[in-house]
């Protein structure tokens, strides 16, 4: 759907929403369709794909109120980027305001708004990548840096470590200037509400879905390319619900659920993280570009199939050096938008959009 979101609707009302996915189980895998709406290169130009997590997201499930909210806040992201982009600013500045932006919003899994843990903490993980160097960054377990994806860019500066961990990431991050909150900051009435939920069923029964409390996946990332033709990609999430023993998911594992390198693609990807990092999704879309000669869409396509054959669900965003972009997901929905200097402008939520 092509959509040029007015500035009023960005104030449109927020609904609570985000994500998870089973700990015990995936979630039902249904009818899987990949989406097939791939945009052409736009040579010497700038692209721009976020999106905001996928999962069971039907229209019998969002009222028109939450639909509005959703749209707007994926398209503020993309003005973010967008303005970083147009003046001919970095990929890589650019998928960071998408990220911090949505890293502030609590209808998305990240930054405020991120889920909660077995123990009723928030733990944020983040990624970003640099296509031209191949520079990264990754945190994990966060608990009061406000922006994780602005932690993950200190750490790719720093230039000394790919990943970082916990109240020493955190530390880190503050030496270096990233705006830290009391940990209060980061929850939410919704995400609380979410977490009674979860252990309300736990108590109940020998396993319990993530998944179930939520039905979506709610990581949120961004992949772009510049006008001088580099990429970068950026992703970032609180994980899932009752989440415990420290465990971290695909987003913050490079290759994983972020990846990029300007001879194939830039990818951020959104789903059952242990399943992502099992088949090194981001880095097996942008080999099969590379290596073996496929499209983005081919190659997106062909990954979550493999995703999905081994019990997994979620969605990826790909943008490639010559401008062009992909978006693939084998679930019911997922938030998702780009922009392009060539006048491309969308937004979409379901996977018949």
């Amino acid at each position: 759907m092509i959509l040029s979101l007015a500035a009023a609707a960005l104030a449109a009302a927020q609904a609570a929403a985000p994500q998870p996915f089973a700990d015990a189980a995936a979630p039902p895998a249904a009818e899987t369709r990949t989406d097939r709406a791939e945009v052409p290169a736009t040579s010497g130009g700038w692209t721009l794909v976020v999106h905001g997590g996928a999962g069971t997201i039907r229209r019998d499930r969002i009222t028109a109120e939450q639909d509005a909210a959703y749209r707007a806040a994926i398209d503020a992201a993309l003005i973010a980027g967008q303005a970083v982009l147009a003046k001919g600013g970095s990929a890589l500045d650019a998928v960071q305001a998408a990220v911090e932006l949505m890293e502030d919003d609590p209808l998305f899994n990240a930054g405020r708004g991120a889920v909660f843990t077995h123990d009723r903490t928030n733990e944020l993980d983040a990624a970003i990548m640099d296509g031209r160097t191949r520079a990264a960054g990754a945190v994990a377990r966060l608990t009061t840096s406000r922006h994780p994806v602005a932690a993950a860019r200190a750490v790719l500066r720093d230039g000394r470590h790919v990943m970082l961990t916990g109240t020493d990431a955190d530390r880190f991050a503050a030496e270096r200037g990233v705006e830290q909150m009391d940990p209060a900051w980061f929850a939410t009435s919704h995400r609380r509400e979410q977490i009674d939920e979860f252990l309300r069923r736990e108590a109940g029964a020998k396993t319990v879905s993530s998944y179930d409390i939520d039905q979506k996946f709610g990581t949120v990332g961004a992949v772009a390319r510049d006008t001088h033709g580099n990429l970068a990609a950026a992703t970032s999430t609180g994980g899932l619900t009752g989440k415990r023993w420290g465990r971290i998911g695909d987003a913050p594992i490079v290759g994983a659920g972020t990846y990029a390198d300007d001879r194939a693609c830039a990818v951020s990807a959104t789903g059952a993280g242990e399943y992502f990092i099992r088949v090194g999704v981001a880095h097996e879309i942008c080999a099969r570009v590379r290596l073996a000669g496929q499209s983005l869409q081919e190659a997106a396509d062909a990954v979550m199939a493999e995703v999905l054959a081994l019990g997994g669900s979620g969605g990826v965003i790909v943008a490639g050096p010559d401008g062009g972009s992909a978006f693939s997901f084998n679930t019911e929905g997922m938030y998702r938008g780009r922009m392009t200097s060539a006048g491309v402008h969308e937004v979409a939520i379901y996977n018949d959009e």
